[in-house]
């Protein structure tokens, strides 16, 4: 069983930062990627950033040189910087790791709101 920990939601104005953080717990796992997705009413789950365990970061088009994602693999943790954040950032970002062995394995947490507000 994994356990995430997500922290670093709120509001904001448009333009300004946040830096989420994702801290995974638990035992008897290996993680081979974690990222983040997020999510608004009406719209389906979305990738935002994911990371592997060798390093390789992934963003969507949309987040491309306004975000960096770094992962500390001692800590099981991984941070996502947002920075000139728009209004249509505005969702719930949820954490996931892929822990599988044979194949994908997820899990997610609660989720945290960001809104930017214009």
């Amino acid at each position: 069983q994994v356990q995430l920990a997500e922290s670093g939601g709120g509001l904001v104005q448009a333009g300004e930062s946040l830096t989420l953080s994702c801290a995974a717990s638990g035992s008897g796992f290996s993680i081979k990627f974690m990222g983040w997705h997020r999510q608004t009413p009406g719209k389906p789950r979305e990738l935002v950033a994911v990371v592997t365990s060798g390093g390789t970061t992934t963003y969507a088009d949309s987040v491309k040189g306004r975000f960096t994602m770094s992962r500390d693999n001692g800590k099981n943790t991984v941070y996502l910087q947002m920075k000139s954040l728009k209004p249509e950032d505005t969702a719930v970002y949820y954490c996931y790791v892929d822990v599988g062995v044979d194949g994908p394995f997820y899990y997610w947490g609660q989720g945290t709101q960001v809104t930017v507000s214009s």
